[in-house]
């Protein structure tokens, strides 16, 4: 199984800055997709992934589903500033295991609800419905896991708490790796995809309908469900 190391993603990590600003783009500029960026730097999607991953949780780019990835600074500043121990240490959060990611998100998750209870906005609750109503939508594994990322980031995001998002960031990041994905790929289905949906619609009313305690117990329940989903699949 191949791992990225921590210098692949520090180096990819710095190599689209470089190349942001060799482009010109400043502040606020849209990033080339993925795809793009690594036909372009001849790097694999795989450590383009991890580097903006990396750059998103130090502050530098902005992800929005469905629209793109947006510098939050001047490219030439942000690798001047950016911090390489911080970086590489991010990078270990792709040799975490599913099991330890799963007992973070389980312990994190579901009492940051309560906190989505109070603080959530109504154009948060207008995500956090396309989200589910996308998942619903999705015709494969790929596009359901791009708007599941978005399901919950837009869940952390609610709380309007930067400090949780930070804390949520490291948990997406070791989500990315690659072995997370290749179990829940390994295990994919029709049937599995519509579970998730169902209890992502769950989560989303018991928060549009301000109740903390049914979100924490609804997310409590879908996190066990993907926790068991992995744990069958680690047997196969």
């Amino acid at each position: 199984m191949f791992t990225l190391s921590k210098d692949q993603i520090h180096d990819v990590a710095e190599i689209v800055l470089r190349d942001a600003a060799q482009r010109g783009l400043s502040t606020g500029s849209q990033l080339p997709t993925e795809r793009a960026l690594a036909n372009s730097l001849s790097s694999s999607r795989t450590a383009v992934r991890g580097a903006l991953a990396l750059l998103e949780a130090v502050d530098v780019v902005s992800r929005e589903v469905g629209r793109g990835t947006y510098l939050k600074c001047d490219p030439l500043a942000a690798m001047i500033s950016l911090d390489s121990h911080a970086v590489t240490s991010m990078a270990v959060l792709y040799d975490i295991g599913p099991s330890d990611v799963m007992a973070a998100r389980q312990a994190f998750e579901p009492m940051a609800m309560f906190v989505a209870v109070v603080e959530a906005t109504e154009t948060d609750f207008e995500e956090i419905a396309r989200s589910v109503d996308a998942c619903e939508r999705a015709k494969d594994y790929d596009e359901f896991e791009i708007w599941d990322l978005a399901f919950h980031r837009c869940l952390i995001e609610a709380t309007h708490n930067p400090l949780l998002l930070r804390m949520y960031s490291l948990i997406e990041a070791a989500r990315k790796g690659d072995l997370w994905g290749s179990m829940k790929r390994r295990g994919d289905s029709r049937e599995r995809r519509h579970c998730s949906y169902v209890q992502h619609a769950a989560i989303y009313e018991a928060l549009r309908n301000r109740d903390g305690r049914g979100a924490q117990e609804a997310m409590s329940a879908h996190l066990e469900y993907v926790a068991n989903f992995l744990r069958e699949n680690s047997r196969r």
